[in-house]
């Protein structure tokens, strides 16, 4: 590490005793490898050699020196010889110099020295080691282990240049698999070399920074501390390799990037290729199923039907036709990206476009006839509904009344005024009818309004010959004429719905009807009146009722009881046994309520039709047991689908000679619940304006908010994977399906932008403290087999929620943010007047919270 005056190395042989001993071709690669360690401009200038020998002999010397001169393979500027210390040595070395100075033939000097203070004349204290009286820091040991690692560490960095380099050629060489588990397994096995790659570079940077640090560590302890000249040049030499490895690593870094995106953009490709195959067989499976909507329904009711099931059907595809759009929009994505395979990639992202866009015009197409069909059944059976109404009023004309000419001209007015009532409700053109309809007319349709216009026809022919026989007798008085039929007392009282409604009476009813019109002088009766159509609501409300209650009775003492029946022990597994409360739920005090309250009230009510309003309000609070009934229902389903074949259960279904087994008499509560409203619908149809109207629409309001909570509780419990307690998120107060974006500030741009460009199915649950976000999963199987269930995925705090209640471009979209608007839902209703009653509730809610924290 010591220079001379000029910066020349300086080259030290201290005393060994074996020099001479030293094989010549070691001894040359030393001296190779010493002079190769300065920089080729120290190098240039030359060498300095001390060769201390002052312990040695002059023959030794000679030989050494020698030696030396013939083996030093680079320039030299200087030799130094510090010659023996002995007298006779000394004086020996002087003269033999002297005489065998030739012999040397060193083109550079070699001046002989006979101390160390001599020696520091040609080279400063500072550049000597302290075996030399110098103060230069060296040992040797260090020296060794320092170059060592520097040279370890030089063949490290080449190694993984070369290896960096064989790698990246064969990621080069590497063709592209076909199926999406080839290339995902290429892609794992490159990432895991390039992480070995990375591992060793990172292991070698360890190593060079610590070598560096080894170098430098004198001066981070002493910061006046100068190195020497060998040590700034390790310290350059280590630094370059360094260099030379982040050099390396950065261009492997760059083309490894190139090809992971690569490899990356070729898995996508596969699996957006499986993809498509899987969705374009769905979407050939929806196209197939849709084109089986040919039907265009025989009635209101069946077309109504198929309306249901189209928007079932519409509903269930949903799923593959949102797979489908978003898959073409990943497609249009890797095009706009620049995918390397774009040629491959548009015709499937067109054909995907195709297909979403034929099967939404298809949808759209069949739907637009179905509600034509509608459209025209509606005016058939008006029309028809209207020929009935007009045959009853001629058949309920008392004839005895007509005979007056007041009679007469009444009869005539109320004639003539049913007949204003046809302009929308009868067919007007035929040949119009066959026109606006053609595209929907088959044979038995057009039969069908052939028949309802001549019955039409037939009807208003009725009336015209009716008219003319009133005018008459409106004009001229004549006698009295005695009926020649009696009164047909039993059949005036038959009708058991609104007058004139055929699905009413039976078929027998409506020809006599017809009969009595036709024949005149046979018509006699009197008008049905409200009342009793009123009446035979209650009738049907209590006799339904009994019925309700008997049923209840018999499963509970044909199923419930026999479940504790020690005769029946042995039929019953172990599974089963002590599991009658989850079954029947809490049936029997549904039973106890209905048997000995609300039966016997309404027994009491059938004289007091106006009270009956009244009757169902006072036992409102009693409802409420339909509620606990229902939560419980999943639970008796699922019991019942593990046990349904249970031999005891079909002991029991033997001995009550029951057609149907036990879960059709489990359902009976929720029919029934839903039967009330109906049955209250009816009576308040027949009761407008009458006493006691008030109450029965307050009872329907009530038995609906039943119904309501009875839904959304079967609903709630259909929640699956939510960790916390539902019941601690308040009152439950609406329920429902919508589409949502997303719009949030954290996550990835990409991420994002899907977000925004494609809408999640989600059902929203709104509690009290928190709205859950979940989505709806539609099981296979029958009945309460195929109820949804609800996946949760999210929820959010009404304490932190805002809510904006407009969506520019959409009546239908509202806003739910959360925490000052760093997520942003924004929701799509079915229909506006659905936003406006969620909307409204929210508002509601954070109301609520505000004047509570104030």
């Amino acid at each position: 590490g010591g220079r001379g005056g000029d910066g020349c190395p300086v080259i030290t042989f201290p005393d060994y005793p074996a020099f001479s001993e030293i094989p010549e071709k070691e001894f040359q690669n030393v001296l190779t490898y010493l002079t190769s360690i300065p920089s080729l401009r120290d190098a240039g200038i030359g060498f300095i050699l001390v060769i201390d020998r002052r312990q040695d002999k002059w023959t030794s010397v000679k030989a050494s020196i020698l030696r030396i001169a013939a083996s030093f393979p680079g320039n030299l500027q200087l030799v130094l010889v510090l010659r023996p210390t002995g007298f006779f040595h000394r004086a020996l070395s002087d003269i033999a110099f002297k005489f065998n100075k030739d012999e040397f033939k060193m083109k550079v000097p070699i001046i002989m020295l006979g101390s160390v203070s001599e020696l520091q004349g040609y080279i400063d204290k500072t550049q000597l080691t302290e075996d030399l009286g110098g103060t230069l820091d060296y040992c040797h040991n260090r020296w060794l282990s320092r170059r060592t690692a520097i040279e370890g560490f030089a063949q490290k960095v080449k190694q993984t240049a070369q290896i960096l380099q064989s790698f990246g050629t064969e990621l080069a060489e590497t063709e592209l698999p076909n199926d999406v588990q080839s290339t995902s397994s290429l892609l794992a096995t490159h990432t895991e070399k390039k992480d070995k790659m990375k591992e060793d570079i990172r292991l070698a940077v360890e190593q060079g920074d610590d070598i560096l640090g080894s170098i430098t560590k004198p001066v981070t302890e002493n910061p006046e501390y100068k190195l020497n000249q060998d040590q700034l040049d390790n310290q350059t030499t280590v630094e370059r390799l360094l260099a030379q490895l982040h050099e390396t690593e950065a261009a492997f870094d760059e083309f490894w990037i190139k090809h992971q995106q690569k490899l990356e953009q070729c898995l996508l490709l596969r699996n957006f290729e499986q993809n498509f195959r899987e969705v374009k067989a769905a979407l050939d499976i929806v196209s197939e199923r849709l084109s089986a909507f040919t039907d265009v329904g025989n009635s209101c009711s069946h077309v109504e039907h198929i309306l249901k099931d189209l928007a079932n059907f519409e509903e269930k595809s949903c799923e593959t036709i949102a797979k489908a759009r978003m898959l073409a929009s990943e497609g249009d994505a890797f095009i706009q990206s620049n995918h390397y395979a774009v040629d491959s990639i548009i015709p499937k992202c067109s054909e995907l476009h195709h297909l979403c866009d034929a099967f939404a015009a298809e949808t759209e197409r069949r739907r637009n006839l179905l509600n034509k069909s509608l459209e025209l059944h509606d005016l058939l059976e008006k029309s028809m509904k209207w020929c009935d109404e007009g045959i009853y009023l001629l058949a309920s004309q008392p004839v005895d009344k007509c005979q007056s000419q007041d009679g007469a001209e009444s009869a005539l007015q109320e004639i003539e005024k049913f007949l204003d009532t046809g302009a929308g409700n009868k067919i007007k053109e035929l040949n119009k009818i066959y026109r606006e309809y053609a595209h929907i007319l088959n044979e038995d349709l057009k039969e069908h309004v052939q028949k309802v216009f001549q019955k039409q026809e037939s009807m208003e022919e009725m009336f015209q010959k009716r008219q003319i026989s009133l005018k008459k007798l409106a004009a001229k008085q004549t006698r009295p004429v005695q009926p020649v039929a009696p009164r047909p007392e039993a059949f005036v009282k038959s009708p058991c719905t609104s007058p004139g409604l055929v699905q009413g009476g039976t078929e027998s009813q409506t020809s006599y009807f017809f009969q009595q019109a036709v024949i005149s002088s046979a018509i006699t009766g009197e008008v049905v009146r409200v009342d009793f159509c009123v009446k035979h609501v209650i009738n049907e409300l209590i006799e339904t009722e009994r019925a309700y209650v008997e049923e209840l009775l018999c499963v509970l003492e044909g199923y419930a009881a026999e479940m504790d029946n020690p005769l029946m022990a042995h039929l019953i597994s172990p599974e089963l046994q002590n599991k009658k409360d989850i079954l029947f739920g809490n049936m029997e005090e549904i039973y106890h309520f209905h048997n000995r309250i609300f039966l016997r009230e309404l027994e009491n009510y059938v004289e007091y039709p106006e009270l009956v309003g009244r009757c169902f309000l006072d036992q409102m609070e009693d409802f409420q047991i339909y509620e606990k009934y229902c939560q419980n229902k999943p639970r008796s389903e699922s019991l019942w689908r593990q046990f349904s074949d249970s031999v005891f259960f079909q002991e029991c279904q033997r001995k009550l000679d029951h057609k149907l087994s036990l879960d059709s008499y489990l359902l009976k509560p929720v029919q029934r619940i839903t039967k009330y409203q109906l049955l209250l619908k009816e009576m308040l149809k027949y009761s407008k304006n009458c006493e006691g109207a008030e109450d029965l629409q307050e009872a329907l309001t009530s038995i609906l908010g039943i119904l309501k909570a009875v839904n959304d509780s079967m609903h709630q419990i259909a929640i699956t994977g939510y960790d916390g307690n539902l019941n601690e998120l308040g009152k439950l107060l609406m329920q429902g399906s919508f589409n949502v974006w997303t719009d949030h500030k954290k996550g990835h741009s990409k991420v994002k932008d899907l977000a925004r460009f494609k809408p999640m199915q989600r059902h929203l649950f709104l509690h009290e403290k928190a709205v859950l976000f979940c989505k709806k999963r539609e099981e296979n199987g029958e009945g309460y087999e195929k109820a949804p269930s609800y996946s949760y995925k999210h929820s959010l705090n009404m304490a932190a929620v805002g809510i904006t209640e407009n969506v520019k471009g959409d009546a239908k979209k509202f806003e739910i943010w959360y925490n000052a608007r760093e997520e942003v839902y924004i929701i799509q209703a079915p229909t506006p007047e659905v936003k406006a009653t969620w909307v409204n509730e929210i508002r509601k809610v954070l109301t609520s919270q505000l004047q509570a924290c104030r």
